[in-house]
């Protein structure tokens, strides 16, 4: 078996670190940025530290020996360009695997384009740190490749999971618990320049301890969405103070005014009524009944 990587960043090098490590001996890779004058040496370094071989050209990349697995590892805003690019070298049953963390909708239009040339598409989520993990990082799989890719690469130790044959699903996952991961740190910051400002840190981070801590994660959550869905209204009149004090002191509040506009636009289908002023059970009875609403398109 011959892996083929294009885009040769962090991602390919820790990856392909590992699995030469581990025993895939045929590992080749094409980065366009080879010989940049400025990220060409990096490029160049990181291939020969992986012990990969690095290609000069697409052209080089396909045609001394025929590629198995193509592991497409480029920006999200270049992966279907770069489908495009590769598509006159595709060969039948190659399984191309692109790791970007592009939309849904880009991995389906991916999978349109290379399947024309009889290949399988896997679009893959990577949700773990490369370089902790490598090439174990855990990695979410959907696409029709997804079984070929898995039978190629567990003989290596990689930690992929299927989760469908659609492209694109794999992908939903990551960007959805992006929405908390990248979110939540944003919220933290707002929340610690604040405290930071007010000589309050100490105060405010035991309070918050206290809170999260006395519970899972599950069940925290749970409480917050189902417990605002009937105080929505209150809880944005609230916000209201805490961005007036952000701002007369001269601190961000984007955060903030996000949360009470996001806030306000629950208070106007008045879940309160619909639940007769009762905390419902679950956070899906709460997402129900705003897409009964219109709220969630």
């Amino acid at each position: 078996m011959k892996l083929g990587f294009i885009g040769f960043g962090e991602a390919a090098f820790e990856m392909a670190a590992g699995l030469k490590v581990h025993g895939l001996e045929k590992i080749a890779a094409y980065d366009p940025l080879w010989n940049h004058p400025v990220y060409g040496k990096l490029v160049r370094e990181r291939a020969e530290q992986a012990q990969v071989k690095l290609e000069n050209s697409l052209e080089c990349l396909f045609n001394l020996e025929e590629i198995n697995i193509l592991i497409v590892a480029v920006p999200a805003n270049k992966a279907y360009e770069v489908s495009e690019t590769v598509k006159p070298y595709i060969k039948n049953e190659l399984v191309y695997i692109d790791v970007s963390a592009s939309s849904p909708n880009v991995k389906q239009n991916i999978n349109d384009n290379i399947k024309e040339k009889g290949a399988y598409f896997v679009d893959a989520a990577m949700m773990g740190p490369l370089p902790v993990y490598k090439h174990k990082v855990p990695i979410l799989a959907s696409g029709k490749g997804t079984d070929a890719f898995i039978d190629f690469m567990s003989p290596y130790d990689m930690n992929i999971t299927k989760v469908s044959e659609n492209p694109g699903d794999a992908s939903a996952v990551k960007l959805i618990r992006s929405i908390f991961m990248k979110g939540l740190p944003a919220l933290l910051l707002e929340m610690l320049e604040a405290a930071s400002e007010f000589n309050v840190e100490e105060l405010v981070i035991n309070s918050l301890s206290e809170t999260m801590n006395a519970k899972t994660f599950e069940e925290t959550m749970n409480r917050l969405v189902t417990g605002t869905s009937i105080h929505a209204l209150r809880r944005s009149i609230e916000l209201e103070g805490s961005i007036e004090m952000l701002e007369s002191s001269n601190l961000s509040s984007v955060m903030s005014r996000a949360a009470r506009d996001k806030l306000k636009l629950l208070a106007e289908i008045n879940l309160k009524e619909k639940f007769q002023g009762k905390t419902p059970e679950s956070w899906l009875d709460v997402i129900t009944a705003c897409k009964e609403q219109d709220l969630i398109s």
